[in-house]
């Protein structure tokens, strides 16, 4: 390149301002484009059917992509079904669930799932437990017999067993050391108490006790046909569908007892002040919690619509108010947690040592505010229309729908809710945000815990309470 083109190039390049004032002014647009108008969510025929059984089998025919996507979910078989000697149990036994069957071990499971070109696997909630796979379309009838087998033939090696564990006793050690675990575990106690709920993360006891014995026992108990769903998706025709989960799950039968129903959660709790000691931290990790609701409960969508607005995203007013304008935290977020038997109130961020009390305080003012006025009509639809773009989004892939529908199905959710969630969103009124957040954002309700350094911020603290300080 020669000196002259360079000359060329660096003044096209740092033009004069003068001479982008050239440019008419009416050619720069004054403002945003307006949105285009709002897509429906495009709601699939879902061909039910009840298995004699009990199983049920929902099938979602699509075009698309030569593949098919399954979900077994069960219900009741997840973290609330663990005694209490054994929480995160259930995390162990979905994730030993392709680790070995009565006729493969883990590998020959990975290879045969491979050269279906799909995979198949499991993991645990707090309501079920949901076992995934997915083929080439010609491949779903012999992935639909994988999938069955893994779901109930599982054979537990002692091998895999101990290896699993292992695993879970390093992960609990490092998560341990976070202060997010801590405050986590701690908020749910809180909430729920002695509730299966409270009591869902692992302990280096409940990990030890673990064994093929107790693993065999427990699948025997919690995986069921009467009480298990079965999500069919994909490029596959609906009778077809059904005659692959009829010969693969047809002659699944239960055996002995059953898990005990799980009671309902608590629906009020007595507010408790914790510091969890972190010596030299920092910065304070907050979380404020109370009971709430079930997702089932009746006025769950406005609770959700009002979670979203308060602290379910970016533009939320916890997160603009703690982030943007007060330069708090690098983020912040609150909201409602919905399960099968009850639910959870939770609002938290990682805040400077010097700011501590300050963002509890702009967090109960945000929690006043909501509860107090009227959200105004731009911001509703703000968040409605962020609530249905996320949710037609996520849902785009057949995965995804299938995935929807079991965790759908495992909180009590009708298979009708995937198409009725946006619309029901788009009813919501100002005054039914104001109604749900004044009952569940209530600031006296809210429990407080805190991990950080007491020595840093035990004084701040004092304004909201008396602390318990402990190192647990």
């Amino acid at each position: 390149m020669n000196k002259l083109m360079l000359t060329m190039i660096v003044g096209a390049l740092f033009a004069h301002p003068a001479q982008a004032a050239d440019v008419p002014k009416d050619a720069m647009p004054a403002a945003m484009p307006a949105y285009a108008k709002d897509k429906p969510l495009p709601v699939p025929h879902i061909g039910k059917k009840t298995l004699a059984n009990g199983l049920q089998v929902w099938i979602v025919p699509r075009t698309g992509i030569p593949r098919v996507d399954m979900v077994l979910a069960v219900r009741d078989a997840g973290l609330v079904a663990d005694d209490a000697k054994h929480p995160g149990f259930a995390n162990l036994l979905a994730g030993l669930l392709n680790e070995g069957t009565a006729k493969r071990d883990s590998r020959a499971i990975a290879e045969a799932a491979q050269g279906m070109g799909g995979s198949v696997a499991a993991g645990a909630g707090a309501d079920g437990i949901a076992v995934q796979a997915s083929a080439l379309a010609s491949q779903a009838g012999p992935m639909m017999q994988l999938l069955a087998e893994v779901v109930r033939t599982p054979a537990f090696p002692a091998n895999e067993v101990a290896l699993a564990k292992a695993n879970a006793m390093q992960s609990l050690r490092v998560s341990e050391t976070t202060p997010r675990f801590r405050a986590e575990r701690a908020i749910s106690r809180a909430i729920y108490g002695d509730h299966p709920y409270g009591h869902m993360t692992p302990t280096a006891e409940s990990i030890e006790s673990t064994t093929e014995v107790l693993l065999r026992t427990e699948h025997a108990k919690r995986f069921r046909p009467e009480r298990a769903l079965l999500v069919i998706t994909g490029r596959i025709k609906e009778a077809d569908a059904l005659k692959l989960a009829q010969k693969a799950f047809g002659d699944w039968k239960a055996s002995g007892p059953a898990t005990a129903d799980v009671p309902k959660a608590p629906a009020t709790a007595k507010p408790v002040r914790l510091l969890l000691e972190r010596g030299g931290s920092v910065q304070s990790t907050l979380r404020l919690g109370s009971p709430g609701i079930a997702a089932t409960a009746s006025d769950q969508i406005p609770l959700r619509l009002a979670s979203t607005i308060l602290g379910g995203g970016f533009s939320s007013r916890v997160n603009i108010n703690l982030r943007e304008e007060k330069g708090y935290t690098y983020g912040a977020s609150a909201g409602a947690r919905l399960l099968r038997e009850g639910g959870g109130i939770v609002g938290g961020a990682d805040v400077r040592n010097e700011v501590t009390a300050a963002a509890l305080t702009e967090y109960f003012n945000e929690y006043k505010r909501i509860g107090a006025d009227l959200v105004p009509a731009d911001e509703m639809k703000m968040h409605k229309r962020y609530v249905a773009g996320g949710y037609l989004l996520s849902n785009q892939m057949q995965r995804a729908v299938a995935n929807t529908l079991s965790s759908n199905w495992l909180v009590g959710l009708p298979a009708e809710f995937l198409g009725q969630y946006v619309p029901l969103i788009e009813k919501v009124t100002p005054e039914q945000v104001r109604d749900v957040a004044k009952k569940y954002f209530a600031p006296e309700n809210q429990s407080i815990v805190v991990v950080g350094d007491s020595k840093a911020v035990g004084e701040q603290l004092k304004a909201f309470g008396d602390f318990t300080v402990t190192d647990k």
